[in-house]
């Protein structure tokens, strides 16, 4: 006969406090059987339903639960006051967002910008059942539309909640003024905030699991004219497992690339504004490279997700450890590789220069419009250009630009005015352009998903000599393309003509 306390300990036990419950899952099981048996659903794949329970070898609940839900039951542990407490959060509130606002309108919270705020006071308000599920709503549903960021944000006479999806915000809901207590120090609370403290900015974070993967939650708060705007970054780990070939480069461009990351020492700029997937490249790059052989260590703030087998450092400038501290210290760690997350300033720009001159690879950020834009702009920083011209391997500048909704794709002529600001005069005939009409599935913009556009320079002798002679951007940009180096308009303009992406699309993300 088996072993119960052996079965029972190959059942995983699930944090209920931690975890993300879709409120559409729960109503799968009905109020009444949750309570019978101290169960509660977490999340449905297929035909499976995973349900929290505190007796999980209760064979007959199990089998009930089975032919109410008609689902296959896959059974966790956890404690039973938590589930309880979920059970008393979920059930009974409605599932429909317009109906938990309602419902915390009924709670009779006013909001005044001035007011002292009790810290016992919000605590218990924002522990209220309808609460709590607003906000695992919001999350959720900014999750499964693939949003990068929430932002809430209050106005005169109302709170407007915005997703960034692809890139472009896109306006969700929005809900009178007062109610934004006690929202906010809900998100407050389980980010590790202040509750009380509306007057200066904070950042904190915090991780949820929903279904089978964990989500970090990076928050920040403003205070406004009208309350406080809080923005959460959604970083969802499952979308590391990103590789070189799957970021849109073209078939030159990552040969090229691939061929610089393997160099044994240098360093390697990667240029863009805020947003333009320059992170997610490197460490793309970092998983390419990475084996049992080499030690690669990066230096980050903050750390945006866990890459295995790599060692990740988050710097933490309020406690002194900046990105030149943790050059310096890195150095002693006999690395092969180095991530530095972004070069600010001179100091750190010239240490990791150094490294890259005494046998190791830096990869690292500039926050320049192209390639050529590096090089000027670490003179600026006053970078000695030999420094420059001895250290620097290559510069790939880049863009995310979104991709046309294959829902709702269809061709369309291209209009004259736009054949002209391309300057596309001897525009080849049999060029066949799209655009998505818009749809459900894209939000009627057209788009869906994003990939990314780049220029890559890779420097050799030449560009050495013409940078220590500080020669002006417009020779280096005319020798770099000599030697077969494509603009980011260029780039783009291929993905255009594969029906990747659309002009208009091209000339919001480039100069010309």
């Amino acid at each position: 006969m088996a072993n119960p306390d052996k079965i029972t300990s190959n059942i995983p036990f699930i944090e209920l406090n931690s975890y993300l419950i879709d409120p559409e899952v729960v109503n799968i099981m009905p109020e009444k059987l949750a309570k019978k048996y101290k169960m509660v659903p977490l999340f449905k794949i297929k035909d499976t339903l995973t349900v929290a329970m505190s007796d999980p070898m209760n064979i007959i609940a199990i089998d009930e639960a089975r032919l109410i839900t008609g689902c296959n039951i896959q059974p966790v542990t956890s404690n039973e006051t938590d589930i309880f407490k979920t059970i008393e959060q979920f059930y009974g509130v409605s599932d429909s967002m317009d109906e938990i606002i309602k419902n915390i309108g009924k709670m009779g919270i006013t909001f005044a910008k001035e007011e002292h705020l009790d810290l016992l006071r919000l605590q218990r308000i924002s522990e209220e059942p309808p609460v709590i599920k607003f906000v695992n709503l919001l999350l959720s549903q900014a999750i499964k539309e693939k949003a990068s960021d929430i932002h809430i944000e209050p106005e005169e006479n109302t709170v407007k909640i915005r997703f960034r999806i692809d890139g472009i915000l896109h306006e969700s809901i929005s809900f009178p003024q007062q109610l934004q207590l006690p929202i906010i120090p809900r998100i407050k609370i389980v980010a590790g905030l202040d509750i009380v403290e509306r007057r200066r900015p904070q950042d904190g974070r915090f991780r949820v699991r929903i279904e089978d993967r964990e989500v970090d939650v990076r928050v920040s708060t403003f205070p406004v004219a009208f309350g406080e705007k809080v923005v959460l970054r959604i970083l969802d780990q499952k979308e590391t497992n990103v590789n070189l070939e799957k970021l849109g480069f073209p078939t030159d461009t990552l040969e090229k690339f691939k061929m610089l990351i393997k160099k044994p020492y240098g360093i390697i700029l990667v240029t863009g504004p805020t947003g333009s997937g320059k992170t997610s490249t490197l460490y793309a790059a970092l998983q390419k490279i990475n084996s049992p052989g080499k030690n690669i260590i990066t230096l980050e703030d903050p750390r945006e997700y866990f890459l295995r087998g790599i060692n990740q450092a988050e710097m933490n400038p309020e406690a002194g450890f900046t990105f030149a501290d943790g050059l310096r210290a890195v150095l002693r760690q006999d690395p092969d590789v180095i991530m530095v997350g972004e070069v600010r300033d001179l100091e750190t720009v010239e240490i990791a220069m150094r490294a890259a001159l005494t046998g190791h690879l830096v990869l690292t950020t500039l926050h320049t419009n192209d390639a050529i834009g590096a090089v000027t702009r670490l003179i600026d920083m006053h970078v000695e250009p030999f420094l420059i011209s001895s250290a620097l391997i290559g510069v790939l500048a880049q863009r995310l630009v979104r991709t046309i909704c294959t829902n709702c794709r269809e061709q369309y002529k291209l209009s004259e005015e736009l054949i002209t600001t391309l300057e596309m005069q001897q525009l080849n005939k049999d060029i066949v352009f799209y655009r998505g009409k818009g749809c459900k599935i894209c939000h009627q913009t057209g788009y869906r998903g994003r990939t990314g556009i780049f220029e890559l320079i890779l420097i050799d002798n030449d560009l050495r000599e013409l940078i220590i002679k500080k020669a002006t951007p417009t020779i280096l940009k005319e020798t770099a393309r000599k030697k077969g180096m494509k603009t980011l308009r260029e780039d783009g303009w291929e993905k255009v003509v594969q029906g990747i992406t659309t002009p208009e699309e091209i000339l919001r993300v480039t100069e010309s």
